[in-house]
């Protein structure tokens, strides 16, 4: 496989850096992660870690040097992070779990296969265009999906900053199945916290990404971000990658269910509390709450049981 990756991560106007940024690889797949650690919860950190870790661990464990399924792969390591991380609460004695959004990406066989749970992004660019990007899974992108407001109604929305989905939260994740794109020579892939497209619009992503080499693009609009952000910016987290093999034949269309970019607010909140003695989890439960997730996830799969 012929690529480049540049990654960069700097802590804003925050006192702690709670992203965490990852990528393993093989001869023949590629794994790229961001996780940002949610502020507005007790060692958020803590969680970007771990999920950042497990799925490392497990990616090196599965691919010899391939995985035999980069989308069931990126279901099965959500369901056991969020586990994960429940289990250390108790471990711990933690007073509440710590909680984390992610976004994932798996590249193999010329295809990129990719997975998010909250606001964290995957872009997929090619040829001056954003051929995909994830849905960001907050209230107002639900209000918009649903057809009650318009996407111009976003940035002022009264529940802008609110958060459906996260690691660690009570409810666990229901990601979509993951998403896939047959790759064609110089796209480029990039996964970034909300610390950095929040503060930037599509023409300014283009523009760095089109004018320069990505080594130069990136520190670029980071800095950019970090800049338009001022006091209020966040942690700002970037890990990209530019394929530089020609396309296969037969490609495959980006997922519909991804969509173009517009711009969301970057502050988030957990709505998934439902029920604080969920804490007190023990190992039933963590078994349970991954039966749940993986029931979820085969509901979204055609022909799987």
């Amino acid at each position: 496989m012929k690529y480049a990756i540049v990654h960069e991560s700097r802590l804003g106007a925050r006192r702690v850096n709670q992203d965490r940024v990852g990528y393993w690889r093989t001869s023949e797949a590629l794994l790229m992660v961001v996780c940002d650690g949610m502020g507005g919860h007790l060692n958020g950190e803590v969680a970007a870690n771990l999920a950042a870790d497990l799925f490392g661990a497990a990616f090196q464990r599965e691919a010899r040097p391939r995985l035999a399924d980069p989308g069931e792969f990126l279901a099965q390591s959500i369901a056991v992070a969020h586990a994960q991380i429940l289990g250390e609460t108790a471990k711990r004695n933690l007073p509440e779990a710590p909680r984390t959004v992610m976004v994932a990406c798996v590249v193999q066989d010329g295809q990129a296969h990719w997975t998010h749970v909250g606001d964290c992004r995957f872009y997929l660019f090619r040829k001056g265009r954003v051929v995909a990007r994830t849905r960001d899974h907050t209230r107002v992108q639900q209000l918009v999906d649903e057809g009650r407001i318009r996407e111009e109604a976003l940035v002022s929305h009264p529940l802008r900053n609110q958060l459906l989905q996260c690691l660690g939260g009570f409810q666990p994740p229901r990601p979509e199945t993951a998403a896939h794109a047959a790759l064609e020579k110089d796209d480029i892939l990039l996964l970034c916290s909300d610390g950095f497209w929040g503060p930037l619009t599509q023409r300014q992503m283009l523009n760095a990404l089109l004018a320069r080499e990505l080594k130069e693009a990136v520190p670029e609009l980071v800095s950019l971000a970090e800049s338009r952000a001022g006091g209020e910016c966040d942690n700002l987290s970037v890990l990209a990658a530019s394929w530089e093999e020609e396309a296969k034949p037969a490609a495959v269309s980006p997922d519909s269910r991804t969509l173009p970019y517009y711009e969301l607010p970057t502050n988030v909140q957990d709505l998934t509390a439902t029920d604080p003695e969920f804490l007190r989890v023990s190992d039933e439960d963590i078994d349970k709450a991954i039966a749940e997730i993986k029931a979820a996830l085969r509901k979204n799969v055609p022909g799987r049981q």
